[in-house]
């Protein structure tokens, strides 16, 4: 079921809060803003509004079986590629970046914000299908930019469904399918990517691909090899 209202400050927080007030929210349940005025990105960046962009919600309710929760970012950034995918031209350059970001010509054009509670997450999804907001340090895109018009409802439909799929994946399936087809989506081995760790300096190193539990491996110019378990990561052309 997709949920949509007018305006709220974040699709994320209105879940967070009906969880805390005791309400049950099933999986497969969406809340979609038309206009969202107090989103966030990661680590702590303002990720809002754009008549005609997807800005949502949904949950996934954890069980003890289920692969480690910190591939769900994994998970939710595959759906999300395989929902646009399929309505762009045919040279169009999309790819996922680590750990769940997507690029159009290297420029952003969709993130995605987990955010746990108790047992359960909450994934937060924005996608620039008609204007790209501007991010002070990062390059964004649009759909439009590539002169497609794709409905933000249209679009919901579709994720709902991807989503729904790439989720049933994740949990039946192990994660080795689930690794192999987001590193074939992704930039190619060998991209230079500039990673800002947490409390750490700013370090250049090439895409390795992923660890067997999803983490980012990067070649540094030293011959090393190092496993990145957070921090935000930039296509090493990018600004930052």
């Amino acid at each position: 079921m997709i949920r949509i209202v007018e305006e709220t400050g974040s699709t994320n927080a209105d879940l967070a809060a009906r969880l805390a007030g005791g309400e049950y929210l099933p999986e497969g349940e969406w809340l979609v803003a038309d206009r969202q005025v107090e989103g966030k990105g990661r680590l702590g960046r303002v990720w809002n509004d754009g008549a005609g962009n997807f800005m949502g919600s949904t949950i996934v309710r954890l069980a003890s079986a289920d692969p480690p929760a910190q591939t769900l970012a994994l998970m939710a950034g595959l759906a999300v590629y395989e929902a646009l995918v399929g309505y762009l031209p045919e040279r169009a350059d999309l790819r996922l970046k680590w750990p769940n970001d997507l690029l159009l010509g290297g420029a952003k054009i969709a993130g995605i914000l987990l955010e746990a509670v108790g047992d359960l997450v909450i994934v937060g999804i924005g996608v620039n299908l008609r204007v790209a907001p501007e991010v002070p340090d990062r390059r964004v895109a649009a759909l439009s930019d590539l002169g497609v018009d794709l409905g933000r409802d249209m679009f919901a439909q579709a994720l709902a469904v991807a989503f729904d799929l790439e989720l049933h994946r994740w949990r039946t399936a192990g994660l080795a399918p689930l690794l192999r087809r987001w590193q074939s989506a992704a930039h190619p081995k060998g991209t230079r990517l500039t990673v800002l760790p947490p409390g750490e300096e700013a370090f250049e190193g090439s895409f390795a691909g992923l660890s067997q539990d999803g983490n980012l491996l990067l070649d540094l110019e030293d011959g090393s090899r190092r496993t990145i378990h957070a921090g935000d990561v930039l296509l090493a052309s990018a600004p930052h």
